[in-house]
């Protein structure tokens, strides 16, 4: 059997659905026309109910959903910051190191949460085993943290050993990022950022907002013409500390 039903009844939340195509024998891995995985589409919205049931049936945690810019439902639950389904698939076996490959660079799990500053799902993936500096090309999930501003992340990251001098493929260390924002008017930066990606008519609105904690971030949300949100930008406010975390890790053996 086709995973068509299964992928769009686990991607809209219809657990009973799901429940039913599993029981008459459809298997829980089956990619529909796409190939996506119900697994996948259930990971990235959040569903840990669905998520569950599709690993009780079988599916594989680690296996990549196919579908146009998808990948491993580890990274697609933390790269969201759904912390309930990241331990529903680490409870099943998923490799919290595993590594998926897009547009030139590898990024785990780690990378993907550090990256969008989901504090419980980092701590989660480093509690659970995973690397602090998986070994990629590219970024560390503590650069990722450090560009975006995230003394949170930062020190969470610091605290289970992920090192402070470790450089990308052009040499910049996690406070080298961090430093090229330090006294950078955020807001400015962010509204002519959405702006060069916003549709004809479209308005761009700054807020501010605490993350996970609590760590602050800008956010520039682009609205069209109808008032409808197309896009939203982000940015932390604290790259400040996260350069002083960093300096002080640096010297600290």
């Amino acid at each position: 059997m086709t995973g068509d039903r299964l992928v769009l009844a686990a991607g809209t939340g219809e657990s009973a659905a799901v429940r039913r195509l599993l029981d008459r024998g459809v298997s829980a891995d089956a990619p529909d026309a796409y190939g996506s995985t119900a697994l996948y589409r259930a990971a990235v919205h959040g569903d840990a109910a669905i998520v569950r049931m599709l690993l009780a049936a079988g599916a594989d945690p680690d296996r990549e959903s196919g579908g146009d810019s998808e990948g491993l439902p580890l990274c697609a639950a933390a790269c969201w910051g759904h912390a309930e389904a990241v331990g529903a698939l680490l409870d099943a076996g998923a490799d919290p190191d595993r590594r998926e490959d897009g547009e030139g660079s590898a990024m785990t799990a780690l990378h993907w949460a550090a990256a969008n500053g989901h504090l419980a799902v980092v701590t989660a993936l480093l509690e659970r085993g995973a690397t602090p500096d998986p070994p990629a090309p590219g970024r560390t999930p503590l650069a990722h943290a450090a560009e975006k501003g995230l003394p949170a992340v930062v020190r969470a990251l610091l605290g289970h050993g992920a090192d402070p001098t470790a450089a990308d493929d052009r040499g910049l260390r996690p406070a080298d990022l961090a430093r090229r924002h330090v006294g950078h008017d955020v807001e400015a930066g962010l509204r002519d950022q959405a702006a060069a990606y916003a549709p004809p008519g479209a308005r761009v609105r700054l807020r501010r907002e605490r993350g996970e904690g609590g760590d602050e971030r800008v956010v520039a949300e682009v609205r069209d013409a109808d008032g409808d949100p197309r896009s939203e930008h982000w940015l932390g406010t604290g790259h400040a500390e996260v350069v002083r975390l960093l300096e002080e890790a640096t010297r600290t053996p």
